[in-house]
């Protein structure tokens, strides 16, 4: 069974036609293949959401399927039914299961038991799908008329503030995979972890990133600036200290300004201006957010395309 829970679950091969299907079905989203017509597709949430929510639902709606969502606490997994038991009752139901939750083990624990392509919605080491979307925007951008993958390869990519973040992963992940070149920057405690360089090694991709605590640094003639929310789900604990902590790496206008003349401002959203990222940014020529956030739909109906035929 093959499964989407990280950037490399699909080879550079299979990616480069997930990017051209997500391109038609962009260009003919009321007149395109259902390939999962008559099928139902879970979406399973442990944590709440906006974009993943609304962009699987409708994507299952618009290639011919039904999607079933769920919440965690209001199924029998709420009440202590194991994941084991839980992914195979799924698995006679439904033809796939979307997962947004928190510990990445979930994700890996349905897709070693389920009979059904799973795919990671998010978990808290990585986001696999806003990175295929993230990419697919920069895609229409550098190579419009074939969204080719080679022209990827050689960009720089700056993340600034939390480079522990699941965010921060799948950029590595992504750009090791892709031949990209990406710097890191924040505060100390906030690096890059283990568990990153692991799964790079895993997949037997080079550890290429660099991590510094100067902001400037990294955006030095960087391609695309890159930042996330600095209090994601499960830090509000820790909100005053992160935010002391990574003032330094707000993006602004004048940070980006060091960066190419034609880079590209992305940010996987919600943002919270005045805190990662300076409103004037957000509202800029050189930001693409929302252009990322409606590819999430086109990218993921790809992606589900990909996994259907992929299992045959």
């Amino acid at each position: 069974m093959h499964h989407f829970l990280k950037e490399t679950d699909f080879t550079l091969e299979q990616a480069q036609d997930v990017f051209t299907l997500a391109k038609q079905f962009k260009s003919a989203r009321q007149n395109h293949a259902q390939p999962l017509s008559m099928q139902s597709w879970g979406l399973l949430f442990y944590k709440s959401s906006t974009r993943t929510r609304i962009s699987f639902e409708v994507g299952v709606n618009e290639l011919g399927g039904f999607p079933v969502v769920l919440n965690s606490q209001n199924t029998q997994i709420g009440r202590g039914e194991t994941i084991e038991d839980s992914a195979k009752v799924m698995s006679r139901y439904l033809h796939g299961l979307v997962i947004r939750t928190f510990g990445h083990e979930i994700v890996e624990a349905f897709a070693a038991h389920a009979t059904i392509p799973v795919i990671n919605g998010l978990t808290d080491f990585n986001h696999p799908c806003q990175l295929y979307a993230d990419l697919f925007t920069l895609l229409e951008r550098y190579s419009p008329n074939a969204v080719d993958i080679a022209t990827l390869r050689g960009k720089k990519v700056a993340f600034l503030g939390d480079c522990a973040s699941n965010m921060a992963n799948s950029w590595i992940h992504s750009a090791a995979m892709f031949g990209m070149d990406i710097a890191l920057a924040g505060p100390e405690g906030f690096t890059p972890g283990q568990a990153i360089d692991e799964a790079l090694a895993a997949d037997g991709l080079a550890k290429a990133y660099t991590f510094t605590n100067d902001a400037k640094t990294a955006v030095q003639d960087a391609d695309i600036v890159y930042t996330d929310v600095w209090v994601s789900m499960g830090d509000e604990g820790a909100a005053a200290q992160r935010k002391t902590a990574m003032t330094p790496f707000q993006v602004t206008s004048k940070l980006m300004a060091l960066a190419k003349p034609d880079a590209y401002f992305m940010h996987c959203l919600p943002a919270h201006a005045g805190e990662e990222v300076s409103q004037e940014v957000l509202d800029s020529p050189q930001s693409i957010i929302f252009d990322e956030a409606e590819n999430r739909l086109h990218a993921q109906k790809a992606i589900m395309a990909k996994l259907v035929e992929l299992n045959g």
